[in-house]
């Protein structure tokens, strides 16, 4: 017998109960690309249920209702005009049942039984073929996927995961959507914590991803741009943030934020895309390589927004010199430019630049050696003189350096670097740096920086307020004696035991020296080979 829909259990540990549901907690990360569209299909079922209802109430009955909703989808060319936001051509025996019937009903007969896989795959197809929204999006999995003629996700087990979610209604009476936002996003973080390397591809910590929106402070209607979204977390963040502060000033009118994104890995923009809509906002998703292929462009060249945030795999060392000379947009000006092969860390920052209004603002997470390398160095190095230019051209408004072993695909701590294109005078010519690496608590098995530690570092940031071993203002001036190093941990010292800078930090500063005297090797090589040596 099938189990009832139970309401009881909280949200987040019902959606975990029902990723486990197939080979346990250990296991769950490996079938995210199974598990998050079926809970994403549950919301688009029971929404749709209680739309009908609502039609049906009117109407005389949910059969007739049907007929209306489908007749309306239909004719309406514009179908956020329609009278229900997705239409679900799941039909079933009894339409008084929930439609999320259709998914869960096995067949009866042995003799003609269609497996599991093959059923809720086609179930998923007809959604997406219906709604254009979700094409790509919950039709891009095979749940009869084999892989050297073994099934990857077995019809027992797909069964066991499609009883487990049937449990819990998420309808719009049941869940508001930020709730189910909120969990699903819960989701995604408990799939990162055992997701290993590829972790960091799709999630950013839920509390960096809250310090930098609240640090962005974007105002109803603004434009808001991540290159290299992920699961859409941090362009999340930012509605959210937004939603809070207009929450404190009694407003309960306004725009939202218009939200753009691009996602070169095709599951993680499906991702994307079913984590945009399940928080009950609109954004518009891309996929390809930002770097090499923006996306957003307006008459032929960028389009700009009024704040960017991303967190870019860091250290990618792929894009070569030549990508950078023939960028057609203008990303990589005079004086700044290639920032060497071993990192491209400078390269997104000149991308989120470029990407920005002539009063915008930026977030970037970046690698702690971003802030450093070079600096110190004889010669000249490219991440230096690219640091320089930002700093000569007064656009880093601060930089924060985060807590070690937030990440879930790194134990290094990282920083965040803000922008601005408009600087108010009074912050002109300075920089605020904030060492927040004491700020948070221990975890498990990740550290984490609690809600008090959110507030503290982004009041501080906003405010550009100084304490002691926590922030300071530093003049442009000291900066240029530094050689251009702006990791906050060179100049704020967070205890008297802490007279050296963190091993991470050098680590990463030598590997860079060492791969830069490589290209310097190889270079010379290809000079004397010229000329007869």
């Amino acid at each position: 017998m099938a189990k009832p829909e139970n309401n009881s259990k909280s949200l987040e540990s019902w959606i975990w109960d029902a990723a486990c549901s197939i080979r346990g907690a250990k296991d769950a990360p490996k079938y995210k690309d199974y598990i998050l569209p079926l809970i994403f299909t549950k919301r688009l079922c029971d929404v749709f249920d209680d739309e009908l209802n609502r039609i049906a109430a009117e109407v005389g009955s949910r059969s007739k209702a049907f007929q209306l909703v489908k007749l309306d989808w239909h004719k309406a060319k514009d179908k956020k005009k329609a009278m229900v936001r997705f239409f679900l051509p799941l039909i079933p025996d009894n339409p008084d049942e929930p439609v999320w019937a259709v998914i869960r009903k096995r067949s009866k007969n042995d003799s003609e039984q269609v497996g599991e896989g093959e059923r809720v795959t086609s179930h998923m197809r007809a959604i997406a073929k219906e709604n254009p929204l979700l094409q790509g999006i919950i039709d891009r999995v095979d749940f009869n996927a084999t892989t050297h003629g073994q099934r990857d996700l077995d019809d027992d087990r797909l069964s066991n995961l499609i009883e487990a979610i049937s449990t819990k209604r998420l309808g719009l009476k049941d869940v508001e959507p930020d709730i189910i936002g909120k969990s699903y996003e819960y989701l995604i973080r408990k799939f990162a914590e055992g997701g290993g390397q590829s972790a960091g591809e799709f999630y950013t910590p839920k509390e960096v991803g809250m310090i930098m929106a609240k640090v962005m402070d974007a105002e109803p209607g603004m434009e808001v741009y991540d290159p290299c979204c992920g699961s859409g977390g941090l362009l999340i963040k930012c509605e959210i943030a937004m939603e809070e502060k207009m929450s404190l000033r009694s407003k309960s009118k306004y725009a939202p934020l218009k939200l753009f994104g691009q996602e070169y890995i095709a599951d993680t923009w499906a991702m994307a895309n079913m984590n945009m809509i399940i928080h009950d906002m609109e954004g518009e998703i891309e996929i390809g390589d930002t770097f090499k292929n923006p996306k957003f462009r307006r008459n032929g060249r960028l389009r700009t927004f009024d704040r960017v945030v991303a967190n870019p795999m860091w250290n990618q060392d792929w894009f070569t010199e030549k990508d950078y000379d023939n960028d057609e947009f203008d990303r990589f000006p005079s004086g700044a430019g290639f920032p060497g092969k071993s990192s491209a860390d400078w390269g997104w920052v000149q991308h989120m630049h470029a990407s920005l209004n002539d009063k915008g603002r930026a977030a970037v997470v970046l690698d702690t050696g971003a802030a450093s390398r070079g600096s110190g160095n004889a010669g000249t190095n490219k991440e230096k003189s690219v640091r320089q230019w930002f700093a000569d051209n007064d656009l880093i408004e601060s930089v924060l350096y985060l807590p070690e072993n937030l990440f879930y695909n790194t134990s290094a701590p990282g920083i965040v670097l803000f922008l601005n294109k408009a600087k108010p005078k009074d912050r002109q010519g300075k920089v605020l740096l904030v060492n927040a690496s004491r700020i948070f608590d221990k975890g498990d098995p990740k550290n984490y920086i609690p809600d008090d530690g959110i507030s503290c570092i982004a009041d501080a940031l906003l405010h550009w307020k100084e304490e002691d071993k926590f922030s300071r203002i530093v003049e442009h001036n000291e900066l240029k004696k530094n050689d251009y190093n702006i990791s906050p941990s060179r100049y704020i010292h967070t205890g008297e035991a802490e007279t050296y800078r963190p091993i991470a930090e050098i680590v990463a500063e030598l590997e860079a020296i060492e791969a830069e005297a490589r290209e310097t090797d190889a270079a010379l090589k290809e000079i004397l080979g010229k000329i007869g040596f």
